[in-house]
């Protein structure tokens, strides 16, 4: 059997022990581009003893669970109370999951918390590598298909079973203690992950007509939990085994009889598991985890302002739990239909208002600035160059309130770089913060402009809008690994600026050597950002110099 047949397999088995479980296993994540392989898989819920109903990431509350209908209410003179989406036992598709908020991804972990009966299934497009849905959602849901790489030559029939009886399943004493091992000895930190595992063993043995769960069963939920949640590769143990004297002739037989109870050893399931992780594990986790700290920062996300501006004109739309309601706006879209409405009930207490009536409020969203200055704190001049810098700051913060701009400091020096200042803009922390700073070392720049990039992503998912400006006289001598290596340090540096750019964070580059570096305005222009010689300037010069560089007023 092929890899893609035999991911389509294991996609048909999860798919028929989920149709046997559905409240239990609580649904799974598809992983996949839309095409054959998952159409397929979707078209085969609808052989699931539940029905379905299809959401989308921008559902609001009063869709998924009911609460006073505006428009009703003002129509009928009474309140008027709709009925949720999550009112009944069904199974939930959310397509575009990877695009899930985390207000939505909570209220769904609610819902199944709730033991509600209802199961969810995530369609994970997946366009960017690294995209995933939220872990709130996923760790609650036993399976995890990856649709990727399948063909339409790897499809098969997918067979959903009418009936099966789990409740009758026996299960051995020892078979939670075997999935709890073995899911710590792959990472898995999350209870769910055994529990949703003996619920898929228990599944597994209804649908081939056992009575108890076997090895078999074991194994293959092992196969269908574990492997998308593994988060190491187990290494192998090597322990002494002791002495021990041969079994008597009772024990021989007892063992014989107990024999066809066995559930498989550690290192069977360990191998077994071990057979389907994913390709690349810990590059794919390294991944996954840069993806959470720039959510908010690519293309296609919601950009939001970190306080509200002057009122927009209002708009039509439907009350969704955020959005408020602007009355005069709605009485005005009201009032020429009223005759016409009158004439249809005339019966009808108060003005008849309709759903295309509703008008909602609108804000102007404003973010305030953060400038992230990324000073070298390495080799002689480092004790000048930070005393401009802390200069710069103090003058930036003292010149900030009026124009709601935030600061932090980013200082590399060494191997390494760190975050002196947290993004604030308090004066006083400021000072404090700044009042006695390391200096000295190699000069890591590639290091400096990678704490910055993971600063400027953090605070865009806080409403600030960053602004990296870069400190130093341009002699980058350590690499990103912290090894002394010129060349490397060089591209190293150029590869940190181009994935700044590439994040659409401007920057400013202001060279301090005493003479112009060819290298810094090479890298400035990777980084798309205007580039300031400053050799021996104060700080009032360097404050002067990106004020007037990035336009402030």
């Amino acid at each position: 059997m092929s890899d893609g047949a035999d991911i389509w397999a294991r996609a048909a088995t999860a798919l028929a022990c989920l149709a046997s479980d559905p409240g239990g296993l609580a649904g799974m994540v598809i992983r996949g581009r839309p095409g054959p392989a998952r159409d397929a898989l979707v078209a085969a819920l609808s052989e699931m003893p539940l029905p379905t109903r299809r959401i989308h990431p921008t559902i609001g509350d009063d869709q998924l669970f009911g609460g006073v209908d505006i428009a009703a209410t003002l129509s009928a003179g009474n309140v008027v109370r709709s009925r949720g989406l999550l009112a009944d036992r069904q199974i939930i598709l959310l397509s575009m999951a990877e695009r899930t908020e985390a207000n939505l991804a909570a209220r769904l972990a609610q819902h199944l918390d709730g033991e509600t009966g209802s199961c969810l299934i995530l369609l994970d497009e997946g366009a960017e590598e690294g995209e995933h849905v939220p872990t709130a959602l996923t760790e609650r849901l036993a399976f995890h298909i990856d649709l990727t790489d399948l063909s339409l030559h790897d499809l098969s029939p997918i067979t959903i079973p009418t009936s099966a009886d789990i409740a009758s399943i026996t299960i051995p004493d020892d078979a939670l203690i075997a999935l709890t091992t073995l899911a710590s000895r792959f990472g898995i930190d999350s209870l769910r992950a055994p529990l949703l595992a003996l619920r898929c063993a228990r599944a597994h043995a209804a649908l081939h007509g056992r009575s108890q769960i076997t090895d078999t069963d074991i194994t293959a939920a092992a196969e269908l939990v574990y492997p998308h949640r593994a988060t190491l590769i187990p290494q192998e143990e090597e322990q002494a085994e002791p002495d021990q004297p041969e079994p008597t002739q009772d024990e021989s037989q007892s063992a014989d009889t107990d024999q066809s109870n066995d559930l498989p050893s550690g290192d069977m399931l360990i191998e077994a598991v071990a057979a389907l992780l994913p390709k690349n594990l810990l590059e794919q986790l390294k991944a996954k985890s840069a993806n959470r700290s720039c959510k908010g920062s690519g293309a296609g996300e919601k950009r939001k302002g970190n306080r509200r501006g002057r009122p927009l004109p209002p708009r039509p739309g439907r009350l969704d739990g955020r959005a408020r309601i602007d009355l005069v706006s709605t009485l005005r879209a009201a009032a020429p239909w009223q005759p016409i409405r009158r004439k249809a009930r005339p019966d009808a207490p108060g003005l008849l208002i309709r759903a295309g009536d509703i008008r909602l409020r609108r804000f102007e969203e404003k973010s305030d600035r953060l400038l992230i200055f990324t000073v070298d704190a390495s080799g002689s001049s480092a004790i000048s160059r930070l005393n401009e810098a802390k200069g710069a700051v103090e003058i930036l913060l003292a010149e900030a309130y009026a124009r709601r701009d935030h600061v932090a400091l980013v200082a590399f020096r060494g191997t390494a770089a760190e975050i002196l200042l947290p993004p604030t803009r308090s004066l006083v922390q400021t000072k404090r913060r700044l009042a006695a700073l390391p200096g000295g070392g190699g000069t890591p720049l590639a290091a400096g402009l990678k704490q910055a990039a993971e600063l400027a992503a953090i605070s865009k998912t806080k409403g600030l809008t960053p602004t990296v400006v870069v400190m130093t006289d341009g002699r980058a001598n350590i690499a990103l690994d912290g090894t002394a290596d010129r060349p490397r340090a060089a591209a190293d540096s150029e590869t940190l600026a181009a994935t700044i750019r590439a994040h659409n964070i401007p920057g400013l580059m202001i060279d301090t050597g005493n003479r112009p570096q060819p290298q810094l305005r090479d890298l400035a222009n990777v980084l798309d950002a205007p580039y300031l010689p400053l050799p021996r300037a104060d700080a009032q010069r360097v404050s002067q110099a990106i004020t007037g560089a990035l336009g402030a007023a």
